[in-house]
């Protein structure tokens, strides 16, 4: 199905707006989450001297900008709901863009690494090589992107309030590789579970320039 731009416009509109009115609630259920095997699998490969200037993309409420600024990193938050983008400036005391997913502004060649932790998958299938060009544009020739997303077999449409996208790993690496990324690793999360119960597909890309 292919969607109209004021399709696109809606599905964005509705998805940040539950975000907005469950902003404190999305807090207070994910600020324990431990995403250190995430942090850790971008920040190996990326090969610049620390500190590194860095995006955490769809950064909700905070705690990964928290983190990463805990680890001596200079950390920009973007993120598409004005009220988690009010409470990861309160809780991080990082800079936070707020910008819609589907309209970016984002400076050329400036981060060394993109943190975008479960956030993609929000993105229309028809948008992502767009958001993913965008992204490739972002980072200094080398950088690194790291993403993750709930996985499946190319479902994609509603989930009460929220649109998601579901990709298996052949067809996200065919997207990030068309956006000018090369692979470097790939594992399913949370460790040491069966695949039946490990719902989240993480990646981690390099930038590479002709």
């Amino acid at each position: 199905m292919q969607y109209t731009p004021e399709d696109l416009k809606r599905i964005a509109a509705q998805t940040l707006a539950h975000y907005d009115q469950n902003a404190q609630g999305f807090w207070e259920g994910t600020r324990d989450h431990d995403v250190s095997q995430n942090i850790n699998a971008m920040l190996k490969h990326i090969e610049t001297a620390s500190p590194l200037e860095l995006l955490d993309f769809g950064c909700g409420p905070g705690r990964d900008l928290m983190s990463l600024r805990a680890l001596g990193h200079r950390v920009t938050g973007l993120e598409g709901s004005a009220q988690l983008a009010a409470l990861a400036r309160a809780n991080s005391g990082c800079e936070v863009l707020e910008q819609n997913f589907l309209d970016l502004d984002l400076p050329s060649g400036h981060f060394d690494g993109v943190f975008a932790n479960a956030v993609l998958f929000h993105i229309p299938s028809q948008a992502l090589p767009r958001v993913l060009s965008q992204l490739h544009f972002a980072l200094k020739p080398g950088g690194v992107l790291f993403c993750s997303n709930p996985h499946g077999d190319g479902q994609e449409g509603w989930n009460g309030d929220r649109y998601g996208a579901f990709h298996d790993w052949p067809s996200w690496r065919n997207y990030v590789t068309a956006a000018g990324f090369v692979a470097l690793t790939h594992y399913y999360r949370p460790p040491g579970l069966p695949r039946e119960q490990q719902p989240w597909l993480a990646s981690v890309w390099r930038k590479v320039v002709p």
